[in-house]
Formats: C-alpha cells, structure tokens, sequence
C-alpha cells in the first residue's frame, strides 16, 4: 500500500501527533484546558491545521474513552473535514457538548481522526417508480 501524505501546521505548542502502532485511527489532543458546565457546547481547538491529499476528506469523532472520562459527546455525531480546510489558520477542533460539569486539560487526548477518500461524483435520475419492494420505514427491522 503506497503512503499518503499529510501536510500539517501546529499551533502554539501542541506536540507532534503520532500514529498509533495498533489501529488506523490517530488520536488528537486539546490544545486547551477548557471548563465545560452541563449542558454547555464548545469548540475545543485542537491545535492543528491540515492539508489532506487530494480526493480525501478527514473524520473526525471521539475516542471510546471520552465519554466515560469527561462526560462530553459530539452532538453532530463526526465531524468531517474535507480537502478544501486546508488553510494556515484553518485550525481543527472538537465541538464538545458537556452532559456533566468537566474539565479537559490541553493535551488530553479527546478524539481520533482517519482520511478517507471522498465520494465519487453523482448524478440523481428522477423517477415516478424504483421498482424495488419496500421494506417497511424507519425501524422496521425488529429490536431483537
């Protein structure tokens, strides 16, 4: 498999991020200490700007720990950054959303990330009928 290259610009003294030796995902740290209430969203920046390869996009989303260690999730589900935030300043961050009081320190590791190719073109063909049989609507499929 051939090796793609990141360029990537840090900010103030964030540490250089290293590649995990078990897994494709890379962890990402805060570049602040930040104070959340419960209930309250942030932006956490992570002291990181980025330019991908060409054709792919970045996700972002947290670490399995995350919750169960500052009781944050990311309320928009993944964050994704594509090839175009690509910019000196266009510095990365974690949308934080506090289900308790907490605190996250700079370099405590919040989040991973992986690149994945962008997708293809499309092209939508509108129809009066698929043709294809339905299969019952929105949790449709059973619970056990």
């Amino acid at each position: 498999m051939s090796e793609l290259v990141i360029r990537i610009k840090y900010h103030g003294d964030t540490p250089p991020i290293e590649k995990i030796a078990v897994g494709d995902w890379i962890d990402l740290r805060a570049a602040e200490d930040v104070e959340l209430k419960a209930g309250e969203w942030r932006p956490i920046s992570l002291g990181v700007s980025m330019q991908l390869p060409k054709g792919y996009e970045a996700h972002i989303l947290p670490r399995s720990s995350t919750f169960k260690r500052w009781g944050v999730i990311l309320p928009n589900a993944m964050g994704i950054i594509d090839e175009s935030y690509c910019g000196d300043n266009d510095i990365w961050h974690f949308g934080a959303l506090a289900m308790r009081d907490t605190m996250i320190c700079k370099g405590d590791r919040i989040c991973q990330f992986r690149i994945m190719e962008k997708m293809p073109a499309l092209r939508f063909e509108e129809v009066q009928v698929l043709g294809n049989a339905d299969r019952g609507g929105f949790g449709s499929t059973g619970d056990k």
